[in-house]
């Protein structure tokens, strides 16, 4: 098992570079200064790699790679810098470092170099066998410094040729300081899951994106539209779990003044408004039949007619849907129809939920900080060492949507300038042990549930959802399916 130093003063960003290594059978210790690292080398032996920043408290990164070869320690030195410092990257190979990555740091990316570095390493201890220690790390030192420099000489090339285009990004990310409302991610579930979204939204192929509450769907339906030929074209969503079944047609199709109580205006329905761009279905699933067959009608002939009007209006849409439930199933247990599920499934997306995005949730909790901040005031920089250790073993049901609100709350109850483990622990609340009824398959242990839950709350579905661990969508479709009223 390898032996890694990580030198990182930023507390959350290093325990979760700790943790994720440490899942890869890697030892890891970890340090937040130059002081400490040397103090762990000192007392520790040797390790077979550093991984270390380069602007750290005390010192630079420098300054330690420095007292390693001085005082006889050839483990690989890794960088750690941002497009701003590439130049410093350069200096560092110069000095002996085995290789540098770029922040944002990509798991893969990094794991390799880890793995290259140390396999090096490995070699060359092996060969110190056949020759005295004193030709050794001479004959060590020599090789890591023509390794090295060639490297150094391949990033000084690079930036020479890329040079305007990486301080201009250094100069927009210095003065830019909005915080966008969402970010992609880096994880390799991440980068799959985007590269499809490239891939599909440039045709007029319809997307069905699958995935549990929370996990981001219309966020990837947003991104469909503005990466297709339709992007300077509306975009309009349309949750169809919060429509009565009622009123669905009206949502759709619109209405004409008068055609039923309470039509005392034209309206526009969802096609309409969404024509010539995209149109976005959220929660599908929760449509019932009747709805289906007039959603199916107005896909195959691409012309609608307004509730209580006389003339058609075609129509020229791109449609998206998405879903947190087995639509397959549904066809299959005559819930859905088979010939609408065809048609609004050629491409299909799978949404990985959180605990599938590795070290992306971390990415997301800092933007969710940063959210929180400007939306409570508040000046948070982020979670102390505890804090980070428990993002990490939460198992995150509730995906992103979870995170958002438990960070939001942690925010809030924070004094410090750090979220600790016991702001966190009271924002996450106590941990239910599995007892949502989206895990059962007994309906009548179902419908007793929510029953009392219902009864519990006097009749308001919202709070019983909450009560019993789901979605308001969801217990609408369950009250509906397995046919519970209220009296």
């Amino acid at each position: 098992m390898s032996h890694l130093l990580i030198v990182e003063d930023d507390i959350a960003f290093g325990t979760m570079l700790q943790t994720w290594l440490r899942k890869k059978g890697f030892e890891v210790d970890k340090a937040t200064s130059v002081g400490a690292a040397v103090k762990i080398l000192s007392s520790s032996g040797s390790v077979d790699l550093v991984l270390s920043d380069l602007r750290l408290p005390d010192h630079d990164g420098l300054q330690l790679l420095s007292w390693m070869r001085k005082n006889d320690i050839y483990a690989p030195f890794i960088v750690m810098t941002n497009y701003a410092e590439v130049q410093n990257a350069v200096l560092a190979m110069k000095s002996g470092a085995a290789d540098y990555i770029a922040k944002p740091v990509q798991p893969d990316i990094l794991l390799q170099k880890i793995n290259d570095a140390t396999e090096g390493y490995a070699k060359s201890k092996n060969s110190n066998n056949a020759t005295t220690d004193r030709k050794s790390k001479g004959g060590n030192a020599a090789a890591n410094s023509r390794t090295a420099n060639a490297k150094a000489a391949d990033l000084e090339s690079s930036t020479r040729q890329t040079g305007t285009a990486n301080q201009s990004f250094s100069k927009d990310n210095s003065t830019d300081t909005k915080t966008p409302r969402y970010i992609e991610g880096k994880s390799e579930a991440s980068r799959q899951l985007y590269s499809y979204v490239e891939l599909v939204a440039p045709t007029p192929m319809s997307v069905l994106i699958l995935g549990a509450s929370g996990t981001g769907k219309e966020y990837v339906a947003r991104r469909i539209h503005e990466l297709s030929q339709r992007s300077d074209k509306p975009f309009f969503a349309l949750d169809c779990g919060a429509i009565p079944r009622d009123v669905a047609a009206s949502e759709f199709f619109g209405h004409k003044k008068g055609a039923f109580t309470g039509a005392d205006s034209d309206k526009r329905g969802a096609f309409e408004v969404a024509n010539g761009g995209t149109l976005f279905l959220d929660e599908v699933g929760n449509l019932s039949y009747d709805v289906q067959v007039q959603l199916l009608r107005a896909l195959q002939e691409r012309r609608i007619r307004p509730v209580g009007g006389t003339a058609e209006i075609p129509i020229d849409i791109r449609l998206v849907c998405a879903t947190n439930e087995n639509l397959q199933e549904a066809v299959e247990e005559g819930r859905f129809r088979e010939d609408l599920f065809h048609r609004i499934n050629e491409f299909t997306i799978y949404m990985p939920k959180l605990s599938e995005r590795g070290t992306d949730l971390f990415l997301f909790a800092d933007l969710f900080v940063r959210h929180a901040n400007e939306e409570l005031n508040r000046s948070v920089e982020g979670f102390d060492s505890a804090a980070a250790e428990m993002l990490v073993s939460h198992s995150w049901p509730g995906n992103l949507r979870e995170l958002n609100n438990v960070v939001k709350r942690a925010v809030l109850l924070t004094r410090g300038n750090l979220i600790t483990a016991t702001e966190l622990s009271l924002a996450i609340g106590p941990i239910q042990q599995s007892s949502s009824i989206t895990s059962l398959h007994d309906e009548d242990d179902e419908r007793s549930r929510i029953i009392a839950a219902l009864k519990q709350t006097n009749g308001n579905k919202a709070k019983a959802a909450r009560l019993l661990g789901i979605d308001r969508k969801t217990i609408y479709n369950k009250i509906e399916k397995l046919g519970i009223t209220l009296t």
